[in-house]
């Protein structure tokens, strides 16, 4: 009797475990359903940014509003995000930069890089992190969260594309992202870890691998470099597929070589991050997601409509054959217009605007034909905007809205059609008070050695 019991639960484990593969939510679906995001950029980002210039460190409390404000975006708030929610917006990607939270010493404004040794990460940072995580899934949006300004070209940037950075710190890095993966373990489907943001190689190239070096290009440097950025990819699905849990379906993102798109032709080079992406080896089908980054010269907004037809073109044949793809950071480039002596105005936002809306809305349109999630970077609303939940664009929100949505906006209520949350209810496994308990729908089952209860 006791045998069958325990052969009884076996099978409902199993079986249970096979269900929770099949009917967590695959990489594709989550694609479409987040519908249209945004970043919320230079807050849990933000950082000193200088090894010679530690200037959070030395002149604040180092507590996780210090940082938080460090860049001029006031303490985020869940009413923010419910602004963002009601507007249309279905998923907050939001950067987390943690070196500064993992040991740093400073001497006056000097960090030795050199002689860092990380330690866990500082639990009210990530109890910060947590809490708005927290608001974003409660209010039933997607939430990304990632390995932010610890890449980069600042000095502060540990991480490289050079397989010799990888090789000193990947040991680091898999540590880093087990913490994060534990901490999360239990989130459903609307949480989604990014391993690494821009990642450059030692010379800070953007673009392509090696467009810094001497003659822009060393095609050994650039293959070392493509070939560390596949390692930390492989890396990242390793450590968060060991925690177990949600995190052995979780979708994760990768992307290419400083996330860059491809786009533009003006060297033969730019379409090797798309090229030499590889898809990590991951036992969950359909689990991951390629991210990009745009920002598009947008004064000619018939030539910038067409450089970016072209490469989504570029994007479909190389990338979405292997996996779906998000823009994961989008806006316009330094784009100011001049005043009639010359000089540069002042106001960013108002530059070329009629372009920027109407590239916006293009932008978004199009990706979603092609199937593909945009986040625009920051702007919308910012700074004591943010703290008083007024829009700093509106018009470029609609724009990016009606992109989406059409015509009309937003209707309170939309949903995909492909949905998988909206299903019928799937089994999932959880622990509670010791005991593995399976749940489908409003039907628990717990398992409690080898007797089914």
């Amino acid at each position: 009797m006791v045998k069958s019991c325990f052969l009884a639960a076996s099978v409902l484990l199993m079986s249970s475990m096979q269900v929770l593969a099949q009917e967590f939510e695959s990489a594709t679906s989550a694609v479409t359903n987040m519908r249209v995001g945004w970043n919320l950029g230079n807050t849990l980002d933000a950082n000193s940014g200088s090894t010679t210039n530690m200037w959070i460190e030395k002149w604040s409390q180092r507590n996780t509003s210090d940082y938080e404000t460090a860049w001029g975006q006031p303490v985020t708030t869940e009413a923010l995000i419910k602004m963002f929610k009601e507007a249309g917006f279905n998923a907050i990607r939001v950067p987390v930069t943690w070196y500064p939270h993992m040991g740093v010493q400073v001497n006056d404004l000097n960090w030795n890089l050199s002689a860092w040794s990380p330690t866990q990460v500082d639990a009210a940072w990530m109890a910060r992190v947590k809490e708005i995580v927290d608001y974003v899934v409660n209010n039933g949006m997607y939430c990304i969260i990632n390995v932010h300004h610890d890449t980069g070209e600042a000095s502060t940037a540990w991480m490289r594309a050079s397989v010799d950075n990888y090789n000193k710190y990947k040991d680091i890095y898999e540590d880093l992202w087990k913490q994060i993966a534990t901490t999360f373990k239990d989130y459903d489907e609307h949480l989604l870890f990014e391993g690494y943001n821009e990642m450059l190689d030692t010379y800070g190239s953007w673009c392509f691998a090696s467009f810094a070096a001497s003659g822009q290009y060393n095609a050994t440097s650039a293959a070392d470099s493509y070939k560390a950025v596949n390692s930390y990819a492989q890396s990242f699905v390793n450590a968060v597929r060991a925690t177990g849990g949600n995190n052995s379906y979780r979708n994760l993102i990768v992307n290419t070589y400083g996330s860059c798109c491809g786009s533009g032709n003006w060297n033969q080079h730019l379409l090797e991050p798309l090229k030499y992406l590889e898809y990590p080896t991951d036992k969950a089908k359909n689990h991951i997601i390629f991210q990009l980054h745009y920002y598009p010269e947008i004064k000619n907004l018939s030539w910038a409509k067409t450089e970016c037809a072209t490469m989504l073109s570029d994007i479909k044949k190389h990338l979405q054959g292997k996996a779906p793809v998000i823009f994961g950071e989008w806006g316009s480039s330094n784009n100011i217009e001049k005043n009639s002596d010359g000089s540069y105005k002042d106001d960013y936002d108002t530059s070329y605007k009629q372009n920027k809306l109407d590239f916006a809305r293009y932008f978004v349109e199009k990706c979603k034909e092609a199937g593909i999630t945009t986040f625009y970077w920051m702007g919308l609303s910012d700074r004591d905007d943010r703290k008083n939940l007024n829009w700093t664009q509106p018009d470029l929100k609609d724009a990016i809205i009606k992109g989406y949505y059409g015509d009309n906006g937003y209707t309170t209520g939309v949903t995909s059609q492909s949905s998988s949350l909206t299903s019928k209810p799937s089994p999932k496994k959880h622990i509670e008070n010791g005991r593995v308990v399976i749940v489908k729908g409003g039907d628990k089952y717990s398992v409690t050695g080898t007797r089914i209860k």
